[in-house]
C-alpha cells in the first residue's frame, strides 16, 4: 500500500475500525448517531467503509454535506441520489420526482417564488423506504455540522432550525429508518450560535453520541508497516520504524500517512533518528504540511467571545509547560500568573468542559487535565515558543 496523506482510503485499506464500526452497527439498531471526531482522524474513511461493507439487513446511504450552503441544495442532493437508486431498480412508483419537476428544481429554476425543499426530501426519504422494505436504510451523512453552520450564515437561524426539525421528523415518521450525523467541528457549536437565535427545541436529543479515537497502537503499527513496505523504504528494524511512526503520529492515520510520504519523497530511509528528525521538522515547516494551524485558527470560530478564546489560549499555554497534567486549582494558578483578567473558576471550569468536547483537553480519572494528544501539546509549544 502507497502512503496517501488526504487522499481517499480504500474501504479495503481502512485499518483498525472492524472493532468500532460492528459496535456502530449494534448502536443503529436501537437509534440514529451523532459521530464526532478530531480532524484527520479518519471518520470520514469509517463511514465509507459502512457504506461499501454493510451490515447484513442495512441499506446505507453516504452522502458528504460540507459543500452544501441551503436546504434547497441539500434537499436536491438526497434527491438525485435516490433517483439514482430508484432508476437502477427500474422503479417506476415516484413522488419525489412530480415535486422536482412541478416546482422546477435543478438546473432550470424559477426566477421568483420557494421551492418546497422540505416537500421534495420527505418525499425523496419516502421513495426510497418504500422501495427498501426488506432492508434498514441509514443515510451516513458527513459534515453535517458545517452544512447547518452554512446555512445559518446564508440564511439566518430558522432555515437551519428547519433543516433539522425536518430530519427528526422524519426519524419520528420513519421508525426504522436511521442517520448518522458526522462532522469535525462539534454540531454542539452550530447548536449553540442557533440558540442564540431561534431555536428553543432541542433537534438531536433522540440521537446518541459516539466519538472516533485514534487507531490502536497495535493497529497503527500495522498501518505504518504496510506503508513503509509498500513504500520500499529501507530499515534496519522495519517493526521498530513502524513503532516509531505510530508514536510519533498519536496514532492519527493522516499523520502515518504524511511521515511515511515525507521519508519517500526526501530518499530517507525508515530509522529511528530519522523518523523523529523529519517529524521535528514538519511540525515546524512554516507551510504547515499537516495542517496543525488548524488548532489554532479554529479557535475565534470555536469560542466566538474575544474574552473566551483568550482563556482558551491561556489554557493551552499553561498545559502545555506543565511537565504533568494538572489540577483545577493548579490550572487556575497558571493562568492567573499569565494574566489577572481571568479569576473566576466557575468561567474557567466550563471553558474546560468546552475544550474536552472540541478534543482539545481531556480530564483524567483523577480530575487532573492535559492536553487530549500529546502531538498537538507538543506542536502547540512550538508554535507559541513556550
Amino acid at each position: 500500500m502507497k502512503a496517501n496523506p488526504g487522499g481517499v482510503v480504500d474501504p479495503r485499506n481502512v485499518y483498525g475500525r472492524d472493532r468500532l464500526i460492528s459496535g456502530i452497527w449494534d448502536q443503529l439498531d436501537r437509534l440514529c448517531l451523532l459521530m464526532n471526531a478530531e480532524r484527520r482522524i479518519g471518520k470520514t474513511s469509517v463511514l465509507r467503509k459502512m457504506k461499501h461493507e454493510p451490515a447484513p439487513g442495512w441499506f446505507p446511504v453516504f452522502l458528504d454535506l460540507e459543500t452544501f450552503h441551503s436546504a434547497e441544495e441539500f434537499a436536491i442532493a438526497v434527491y438525485g441520489q435516490v433517483q439514482t437508486y430508484l432508476n437502477t431498480w427500474k422503479k417506476a412508483a415516484n413522488a419525489a420526482r412530480k415535486i422536482y419537476e412541478d416546482h422546477e428544481f435543478g438546473d432550470f429554476k424559477r426566477t421568483s417564488g420557494s421551492r418546497p425543499w422540505k416537500a421534495l426530501l420527505a418525499a425523496a426519504v419516502r421513495d426510497l423506504v418504500s422501495e427498501k422494505q426488506d432492508v434498514r436504510l441509514v443515510f451516513l451523512w458527513d459534515e453535517l455540522p458545517y452544512m447547518i453552520d452554512h446555512i445559518r450564515r446564508a440564511n439566518g437561524e430558522q432555515a437551519a432550525v428547519e433543516v433539522l426539525d425536518t430530519l427528526r421528523s422524519l426519524r419520528q415518521e420513519y421508525t426504522d429508518l436511521r442517520m448518522v450525523f458526522s462532522g469535525s467541528i462539534g454540531l454542539h457549536h452550530v447548536l449553540e450560535s442557533i440558540r442564540d437565535g431561534k431555536m428553543s427545541s432541542e433537534p438531536v436529543n433522540d440521537m446518541y453520541a459516539i466519538e472516533v479515537p485514534p487507531l490502536d497502537m497495535e493497529d497503527a503499527i500495522k498501518l505504518a508497516g504496510d506503508l513503509i513496505q509498500g513504500e520500499n523504504l529501507s530499515a534496519s528494524d522495519p517493526g521498530q520504524a513502524a513503532g516509531v511512526i505510530a508514536e510519533e503520529s498519536d496514532c492519527f492515520p493522516f499523520y502515518i500517512h504524511h511521515v511515511v510520504a515525507g521519508l519517500r519523497q526526501a530518499g530517507r530511509s525508515a530509522e529511528q533518528s530519522v523518523i523523529r528528525d523529519l517529524v521535528q521538522r514538519q511540525l515546524v515547516d512554516a507551510n504547515d504540511p499537516w495542517d496543525l494551524g488548524h488548532y489554532r485558527r479554529r479557535i475565534p470560530a470555536y469560542y466566538k467571545k474575544d474574552a473566551t478564546a483568550q482563556l482558551v489560549g491561556l489554557i493551552l499555554d499553561t498545559l502545555a509547560t506543565a511537565p504533568d497534567p494538572l489540577t483545577v486549582a493548579q490550572l487556575q494558578s497558571g493562568v492567573n500568573n499569565r494574566s489577572t483578567a481571568f479569576d473566576s473558576r466557575d468561567e474557567l471550569v466550563r471553558v474546560l468542559r468546552l475544550m474536552e468536547r472540541d478534543h482539545y483537553l481531556l480530564r483524567e480519572p483523577d480530575g487532573r487535565i492535559r492536553f487530549r494528544f500529546p502531538l498537538i501539546r507538543r506542536w502547540w509549544a512550538l508554535d507559541r515558543g513556550i
